[in-house]
């Protein structure tokens, strides 16, 4: 498939899932269709069998028995049991007899390369779909199993997403309608008008023509309600591939010819600075209409340059007093710091809670200062995170931090109790959290038994949640940057909360990646672009999600190293017993010795490696992410090599130089190296039987 805009695509199959990521340029080369969906659990047959033979038969014969049907559909069987062969093929509506009669001939080519001698395949590919296999599935022409779910990885802004998407669901449904009212190839296009960003939307809808017009259209109804809401929404496109029925839209048009619907676009809104039309019947309304607009806007006008002269006047006196006071211009001013005004609370309180930041008290100590307990009057637990007392250090972080928190309310995120500015004290409060860090846990020899296989895989769900919050789901778009056991604090039932966002950034929601020059976090941790050339995205904390899954699973520290020649990182240990089959050799003893099931454990490992592979691109959003943990019959695709990680070194400036000869030296010997395309993360589903 040949797309023109830079999007990234997620396909899923019925029931569980199928995912498959599309980065197009600038990002990298698209991975083009087909995509194969092969049933293994049928059994294989064997070379220059009868049941390859019958597949032969039928290969000779669809590519022209669709393309010279005035429907472009053609089915077959062939053979006798137990070697029957059932074949489908479909092209779509717009296409023409030659395109079609290739477009079939190459997907049974296809099916025996990317499904090798499996005795089913499908295969969905433009302009056509393929489909055989050893049972009758053409029987029940209702039966829409099997199908691949794709959208944009991009978003309409959010203040035209309903509007996009009461236009695009009205579009979709019209189309539904008409290709169910075409007698011969059940098929429709459709475009309406939108707006000065979005020109027009496009949607495609198709059914096999030996459907009836109130199956297709239920069929298509099915598929539209199912994925529209739940994986659409403010998206700039989406398809659904399925064998029995199919639909598609986008923001630019994909198929051919003229679309066969038109719908009227919604009526343009009105100019920002229109005012009513005025009626004059004489000279005297007219004056008295002039009269009006200078009695509204005169004051008005004088309101406002009144307001800019206090403000400027303001701006003056509080600049003179920090120069005078000798204080930096980052002061406390509650301007500063948005959105945490109600959250405010006394010094004095809080000495009370902390006994007056005593040692005993203390939980931590951090990169900005100590983590002390208190308990406020009413009884309430907190953690109180004091900035270190005359220092001017991590003041924007911490700002940053308080904007950011302040504003997100998720159960995988740590919530904000309070914020205290007095004198020189710089103090953050949490909830407390009695299970304190991570890491605390994981990699203490006794305390890490407290966590057994139910602990961990509720640890690592409830973090990917927060992240995928983070990314995709709150009114922010945030990068978190420092994703680390330390930052995920566990409360009394061991539920995960994501803490610590002094070094988040946030992003424009329609923003996919940042730079920067200054590189903060932790390595071992870090992702290789981020680390060796600035750039941070979303993906970076997917990398990071991906070595704490590893940790998890192992019950190793990512960067725990020694000088000798022999020392591996994490990455390379799991990487080399996952190619050699000894995975089981790796993971934690403890984990083993309470019989965890190896098949999750080992399926972990396979999300952890996909997560940190080298090129970002390579990498599964985070709500892929979830769809993996979250679903047990789905087999993950094989990852490739991360042949990139940052030990924590006690002198940094040799970092970049070492990391990068370690990469350089790992991908040059590599030859052997697991072919997979640099675009796609493939979850597949196989077709119930």
């Amino acid at each position: 498939m040949v797309m023109t805009m830079a999007m990234s695509y997620l396909l899923a199959s019925a029931g569980a899932l199928l995912l498959v990521f599309l980065h197009l340029p600038p990002l990298a080369t698209a991975q083009p269709l087909p995509w194969q969906l092969c049933n293994d659990t049928a059994g294989n047959f064997t070379e220059k069998s009868a049941y390859q033979a019958n597949i032969r038969r039928l290969e000779a014969a669809l590519p022209s028995n669709a393309s010279t049907s005035p429907a472009l559909y053609a089915t077959g069987v062939a053979g006798t049991a137990p070697d029957v062969v059932y074949a489908l093929a479909l092209c779509r509506g717009d296409t023409n007899a030659s395109s079609c009669a290739r477009c079939v001939a190459s997907q049974f080519q296809n099916a025996q390369q990317l499904c090798a001698l499996n005795k089913g395949a499908t295969m969905f590919d433009d302009p056509c779909i393929l489909r055989y296999a050893d049972w009758d599935f053409l029987a029940n022409t209702t039966d829409n199993r099997g199908v691949f779910l794709a959208w944009s990885f991009d978003n309409v802004s959010s203040s035209e997403a309903p509007a996009f998407d009461a236009a695009s669901g009205r579009l979709v449904n019209a189309t539904a309608d008409y290709a169910a009212a075409d007698p011969v190839r059940r098929f429709g296009t459709g475009e309406v008008a939108f707006d000065q960003n979005y020109t027009k939307i496009y949607s495609l809808a198709q059914c096999t023509p030996d459907m009836a017009a109130a199956d297709c259209r239920a069929c298509l109804g099915n598929i539209i309600r199912r994925f529209t809401a739940t994986y659409f929404t403010g998206k700039h496109g989406g398809r659904v591939f399925g064998v029995r029925c199919t639909y598609r839209f986008e923001t630019y048009s994909f198929f051919s010819g003229r679309p066969l619907l038109q719908l009227p676009g919604p009526p343009p809104p009105p100019a920002a600075n229109a005012t009513p039309p005025v009626t004059v019947t004489g000279q005297g309304r007219r004056r008295n209409r002039t009269g009006l607009v200078l009695a509204i806007a005169l004051p008005v006008v004088a309101a406002i340059l009144a307001l800019a002269v206090i403000c400027f006047c303001f701006w003056r006196r509080t600049e003179a007093a920090q120069k005078d006071s000798g204080k930096p211009p980052y002061s406390t001013n509650p301007d500063d710091i948005q959105n945490i005004d109600p959250l405010l609370l006394d010094l004095s309180t809080l000495r009370a809670a902390t006994d007056n930041f005593s040692e005993s008290n203390k939980l931590g100590e951090g990169g900005f200062g100590a983590v002390y307990k208190g308990i406020l009057s009413d009884g309430q637990e907190i953690a109180v995170k004091r900035l270190s007392l005359g220092s001017s250090q991590g003041i924007e972080e911490l700002k940053t931090e308080l904007v950011l928190v302040a504003k997100l309310q998720h159960k995988n995120l740590v919530r904000l109790i309070g914020v205290c500015f007095e004198e020189d004290e710089k103090l953050v409060v949490y909830e407390y959290m009695p299970n304190r860090s991570l890491d605390t846990i994981l990699f203490d020899s006794q305390r890490s038994k407290e966590l057994d296989w139910g602990k961990r895989l509720k640890i690592v769900n409830g973090v990917a949640r927060g992240l995928q919050y983070l990314h995709e789901e709150s009114q922010l778009k945030i990068v978190h940057r420092d994703l680390k056991p330390s930052n995920v604090l566990l409360d009394s039932d061991f539920n995960p909360k994501i803490s610590d966002f002094g070094l988040a950034k946030l992003f424009d929601m329609d923003q996919s990646q940042g730079v920067t020059s200054h590189i903060a976090g932790t390595y071992g941790y870090m992702a290789p672009e981020y680390a060796m050339h600035g750039q941070y995205s979303a993906k970076s904390d997917v990398f990071s999600l991906g070595v704490l899954i590893l940790e998890m699973v192992t019950g190793r520290k990512s960067n725990t190293f020694d000088d000798s020649e022999q020392s591996v990182d994490l990455l390379s240990l799991v990487w080399e017993h996952w190619t050699t089959g000894t995975i089981a050799e790796l993971l934690d003893p403890f984990l083993l010795g309470r019989r965890a099931p190896q098949d999750q454990m080992s399926k972990l490992v396979n999300i952890g490696l996909l997560c940190v592979q080298d090129n970002p691109a390579d990498r599964p959003m985070m709500s892929t992410v979830n769809v993996m943990l979250s679903s047990d019959t789905v087999s993950l695709q094989v990852p490739s090599k991360p042949t990139f990680c940052i030990p924590e070194m006690q002198d940094p400036s040799h970092l970049y130089s070492n990391a990068y000869n370690r990469a350089m030296k790992w991908q040059s010997t590599d030859k052997s190296k697991a072919p997979m395309s640099p675009n796609e993360v493939t979850l597949t589903e196989l077709e119930p039987r």
